[in-house]
């Protein structure tokens, strides 16, 4: 009888020590997805949004492609 006491506070023990340290090991680790999305542009001829890191620049404004930013500017 007295072993079927000390399991079952052992039982009980483990199991609120597990229960303490669930969040802990739950919680969520920062890394790719945690970052923040890449800054959007839309493209001053035809509207296709970008990222800012692909974008063809010509002043302030965006463009999709060299064709676009060409067609922006004018003949040359």
């Amino acid at each position: 009888m007295k072993y079927l006491v000390l399991l079952l506070v052992l039982a009980l023990a483990i199991i609120i020590w597990r229960s303490r340290r669930a969040p802990d090991a739950a919680a969520p680790k920062p890394g790719p997805a945690a970052q923040a999305p890449p800054d959007i542009l839309a493209c001053a001829h035809c509207g296709l949004h970008i990222p800012r890191a692909e974008a063809l620049m010509l002043g302030d404004q965006a463009f999709c492609c060299a064709q676009h930013r060409q067609q922006h500017q004018g003949p040359v």
